[in-house]
């Protein structure tokens, strides 16, 4: 299937590794020109060099710390400057850090509200006014299956995550009618360093091997397996494409059929 997303331009928040690199790629693929962002330069040219070797499309990145604004609008404008229009924005962060309730001071909740939802609010702000002019465009906030269903162990990310799914239904109806569509992908247990690390604490935690608590986590997977960045890729790619008209305001669940409610 044709995706129909040559040329079309995409910024990718926190893509030099994990969800959002795989997105990127993803979308590279399929003719998409691509900037990719992140804080680490040097991370970025290495991602930046692999997505070459199978894009379609141009690929460039852009040092972006996203708890700054003025990294946000630079690095928009800077996508602009290259190819002339956002046409899809895909929103990412880094997840927060696991631990309980009473583990967090105000300081740190701050730091996770700029970093996993105030950022998402600036990057839609400052794309929204090339979307609206050219009647189209697409918005996918990557959060968790925690909107669904809360995670133990992670109060800080299951508060954010659920904002982001609560933004992006509203946009998607304020901003349908200028054809701009608006989308929550939610993924569970995705093979990435993250889940990797959350198995770790996990395990730290309840005194066992990192491999017994993926063990335990595969059990309630149907398909009986982590997911892989890839697959999560491809449901963002189509998602960002032509193939997606009809669809608006969805929470997109990648996660091998973990979250049983409906």
């Amino acid at each position: 299937m044709d995706l129909g997303l040559t040329g079309k331009a995409a910024f990718v928040a926190g893509s030099s590794k994990g969800l959002g690199k795989a997105s990127a790629r993803e979308l590279a693929r399929e003719g998409a020109n691509i900037v990719i962002s992140g804080r680490n330069e040097a991370e970025l040219q290495r991602t930046q060099a692999e997505l070459q070797e199978t894009a379609s499309g141009r690929v460039e990145y852009v040092v972006c710390d996203v708890t700054k604004p003025e990294h946000i609008s630079q690095a928009i404008r800077r996508t602009v400057d290259w190819f002339g229009t956002v046409d899809i924005l895909v929103n990412n962060a880094g997840g927060p850090p696991a631990g309980t309730f009473d583990d967090f001071t105000d300081e740190v909740w701050m730091q996770a509200f700029e970093q996993n939802l105030l950022s998402h609010i600036r990057l839609i702000r400052e794309v929204l006014p090339y979307m609206k002019k050219q009647q189209s465009g697409r918005i996918l906030n990557i959060a968790s299956s925690s909107v669904k269903q809360p995670i133990p162990g992670l109060i800080i990310s299951n508060t954010l995550r659920t904002g982001v799914a609560g933004l992006a239904k509203t946009l998607s109806m304020e901003l349908a009618p200028y054809n701009i569509l608006v989308h929550t992908v939610a993924p569970g247990r995705i093979a990435t360093d993250r889940v990797r690390s959350l198995d770790e604490h996990r395990a730290e935690k309840s005194h066992q091997t990192t491999d017994q608590v993926r063990k335990q986590a595969e059990e309630g997977i149907p398909l009986g397996r982590y997911g892989e960045p890839e697959e999560f890729g491809k449901v963002v790619a189509f998602l960002a494409s032509s193939a997606s008209s009809y669809l608006t305001g969805s929470t997109i669940l990648v996660d091998g059929g973990m979250i049983k409610s409906l």
